[in-house]
């Protein structure tokens, strides 16, 4: 895979993400129970915080360094999702959504400037890119949309 082939999963992903909360109100967006008890707000603040955990390790995978365990840091990943939510529930929804672009745009900037080493092959470093953009964000746009058709149809 070349760098504009992994932008562009990324991006289709991207797209059909934002797209599954377009047009959703301000209410709509933090009404709990779209996934457990998160709201829109809560699940896109969830997928920043992993871009921000891709961010965050991806120049060290880049020295050849292995990021710490989740478990050996917060006892696992679910624990880390908790503990993260929680932080962000404290944000507005404007932040939220304002960190949910600017972080996404500095990942896709990264990945542009990134040596085509490390995408070219399935790197440590790409597949830390596959775990927290395109192949998560799909988990989280069917679940808004569902959750959208759900309301849709009760309503």
């Amino acid at each position: 895979m070349n760098r504009q082939q992994l932008l562009n999963k990324i991006d289709v992903a991207w797209t059909a993400l934002q797209a599954s909360f377009h047009g959703l109100s301000a209410a709509q967006l933090t009404q709990p129970g779209v996934t457990g008890d998160w709201s829109v707000k809560d699940i896109l603040a969830h997928v920043t915080t992993w871009e921000e955990e891709a961010l965050h390790h991806l120049p060290h995978i880049r020295e050849g360094k292995r990021p710490p365990r989740y478990a050996d840091l917060y006892g696992g990943i679910d624990a880390f999702n908790a503990l993260k939510t929680e932080e962000n529930r404290r944000r507005s929804l404007d932040e939220v959504m304002a960190r949910f672009e600017e972080v996404h745009a500095r990942l896709v900037a990264t990945i542009e400037t990134a040596p085509d080493d490390l995408i070219a092959t399935e790197t440590r470093f790409r597949r830390r890119i596959r775990l927290d953009t395109y192949s998560h964000y799909p988990i989280h746009t069917q679940a808004i949309r569902e959750w959208r058709e759900k309301e849709k149809n009760s309503g």
